[in-house]
């Protein structure tokens, strides 16, 4: 494994019935759901990191002699 860093991500959680479910804000098709706030948590920092890791992989596969990848620094509203 590469580099590590931590980053903050938003996480939203909402109760239905006897399920959380649960989503990262900033990134569309991060979502899950568990049985507690806990499990949800859980499971959804696991789905965040399949994510980036299937779109860093994505990405590497797409790269050529002419591409580069640097950090992009972004202020935004909370």
């Amino acid at each position: 494994m590469g580099m590590m860093m931590t980053k903050a991500f938003t996480a939203v959680y909402k109760k239905t019935g006897k399920w959380f479910s649960a989503w990262v804000e900033e990134i569309p098709g991060v979502n899950t759901q568990g049985k507690t706030k806990k499990e949800a948590q859980e499971n959804l920092k696991d789905a965040l990191l399949l994510s980036l890791s299937a779109n860093r992989e994505l990405s590497e596969t797409q790269r050529s002699g002419r591409t580069y990848r640097e950090l992009l620094h972004v202020r935004v509203p909370v």
